[in-house]
């Protein structure tokens, strides 16, 4: 009997959280590609994720359909957001903060608003959406004013976007676009999709894409990180090259 109830209370708890304890529903996706090269002439892609809603026979249909949630995470780095003020009557730098784990990209992709897939309380528990995806590591939180300030930044700048980018194919096949900025960061990308019912979560599936560098871009990257010495100097000697040869073109005789 008491193991009984220990069940039940089990059940009941995974089912307050808003994820569901077992679904027999499962997520199958892939990117049209895993790597992103970029060269000198690299001006933006667009990548695109397909999934479908896998379901075996015993599986009760959703009278409610399902609702995915796609979030795409670029390496995470340092990041400083300033607030200006009036001192003597000049603008300038008055407060600041740093954010340690900011990533350099952020796309939140639903088909629908997030509002009407899930609940603000479970959206910041799953981190699901800008504003929960967490930017610092530090305790407290930073001020939200300093937060909403990096996101419209960020946002601006292309870099971060929350959009209705999913779209559904049939009632369990899906694609979602994710647009690639000209000048992302290099580095490992994490891809994250939450499939939805009824605003509980029941399946997740993650994945990876990379942005690398090629051509002469990676070769110049490559050999002043592994080579810095030989680098040094080769950049040395073609400095002085290229000002003896200027030397002997613009020479008077």
């Amino acid at each position: 009997m008491n193991r009984l109830a220990r069940i039940l209370a089990g059940v009941i708890a995974l089912g307050a959280t808003g994820i569901a304890p077992a679904a027999a529903e499962r997520l199958v996706t892939s990117l049209s590609t895993h790597q992103v090269m970029i060269s000198s002439n690299f001006t933006g892609t667009e990548l695109v994720l397909f999934g479908s809603v896998e379901r075996d026979a015993a599986t009760v249909p959703r009278r409610g359909g399902y609702d995915i949630v796609v979030t795409v995470i670029g390496p995470r780095e340092g990041m400083v957001t300033r607030r200006k003020g009036r001192v003597f009557g000049i603008w300038t730098n008055v407060d600041s903060y740093t954010f340690d784990r900011a990533p350099a990209y952020l796309a939140v992709l639903s088909n629908r608003p997030l509002d009407a897939i899930v609940a603000p309380d479970l959206a910041r528990r799953l981190e699901v959406g800008l504003r929960n995806v967490p930017l610092t590591a530090g305790t407290p939180p930073p001020p939200e004013s300093f937060r909403d300030a990096l996101i419209r930044l960020r946002t601006q700048r292309g870099y971060y976007r929350e959009e209705t980018a999913v779209t559904f194919l049939t009632p369990n096949l899906f694609r979602a676009s994710i647009a690639i900025p000209a000048e992302s960061e290099l580095g490992n990308y994490e891809v994250d999709v939450k499939l939805f019912a009824d605003g509980t979560n029941i399946a997740r599936t993650a994945s990876a894409l990379e942005i690398v560098k090629v051509g002469i871009e990676q070769f110049v990257v490559s050999a002043a990180r592994d080579h810095p010495l030989l680098y040094g100097l080769a950049t040395v000697l073609m400095a002085l090259m290229t000002g003896w040869i200027a030397s002997v073109v613009f020479r008077r005789d």
